[in-house]
């Protein structure tokens, strides 16, 4: 490299790259910023450019601790492509007068077409019936039958900007709509209840829609998904650690409930194999806002 491109190097801002980002939006960063892949770095190789470090870009799925970011003296931001910024420790980025930047209502839509799609893809089984006809199970065979949306209960865990999204979708199906949260919005029509508990033995279908964080965690345990019932369908596209998911496994294994449909998890990119190992549920990589045009 000559020295001349080694000044064009060093003129940009770097950027550390906490997740994996789709390659698109990598080649346009690194147009403009001296980016660094954290998952290429050791200790020794993140120490060489730490000191240059200004910005940083996670995802939902990021964890950012205290600890990474003393590492970071010269760090200034943190944005995040998506909703949720609970693993960032915030306590420490305020300590530090470090800006958490994030985007609410850009993935909104994307992000209520996917529970819809695990919603249908869940209670339809349309994983296991292309399974099914792949294997050549159809020329022998007549798949089982599947359990019926349109027309059922719809229970929403959070009715923010994106549990509202999906509860419009709902309503084209001529689904029932209820919800659960912190306080009853005086804007909807919808029967509120007071507790995940009293609204899951309420409904057939229950969508997660909540934000992560201690205020949540595991506030869908056994209990909840035993008043959602042998014929309900879980639906999670907010946080991993809203579900408690020994207790989903259990529940799916044991037909507690009928199925899942999950797109985060407790520990990603780990999925539990207890979840791997079923059928009735439909898994899928933290993609639900991951759009050409979101990420754009």
């Amino acid at each position: 490299m000559t020295g001349h491109h080694m000044g064009d190097q060093t003129t940009k801002p770097g950027l550390l790259l906490v997740s994996h980002l789709p390659d698109s939006l990598v080649g346009r960063l690194r147009e403009r910023f001296d980016c660094h892949l954290l998952a290429d770095l050791d200790a020794a190789g993140l120490a060489a450019p730490a000191p240059r470090l200004r910005g940083m870009v996670a995802t939902g799925e990021s964890v950012v601790s205290r600890a990474l970011m003393e590492r970071l003296p010269a760090l200034e931001m943190i944005s995040v492509l998506g909703v949720g910024y609970d693993g960032i420790d915030m306590a420490a980025a305020r300590e530090r007068g470090v800006v958490v930047a994030h985007t609410p209502g850009l993935s909104t839509d994307d992000i209520a077409d996917f529970a819809l799609a695990l919603l249908l893809a869940a209670a339809r089984q349309v994983v296991g019936a292309d399974r099914f006809v792949r294997s050549g199970g159809w020329a022998t065979g007549r798949f089982p039958m599947t359990r019926r949306v349109s027309g059922a209960r719809l229970g929403i865990v959070g009715l923010g900007r994106i549990g509202r999204a999906v509860a419009t979708r709902a309503q084209a199906f001529g689904m029932d709509i209820a919800y659960t949260g912190r306080t009853p919005k005086d804007d909807v029509a919808y029967q509120w209840y007071d507790d995940a508990l009293t609204l899951a033995a309420s409904v057939d279908f229950l969508v997660v829609c909540a934000s992560g964080g201690a205020d949540t965690r595991a506030l869908i345990d056994s209990e909840v998904l035993a008043a959602l019932g042998p014929t309900g369908v879980l639906v999670n596209i907010a946080r991993g650690s809203i579900v408690d998911e020994d207790a989903l496994v259990d529940a799916l294994r044991e037909g507690t409930i009928l199925a899942a449909g999950l797109d985060v998890f407790c520990h990603e990119p780990h999925v539990a194999h207890g979840l791997l190992a079923l059928d009735n549920v439909v898994l899928t990589p933290h993609m639900a806002s991951t759009t050409g045009a979101t990420v754009q």
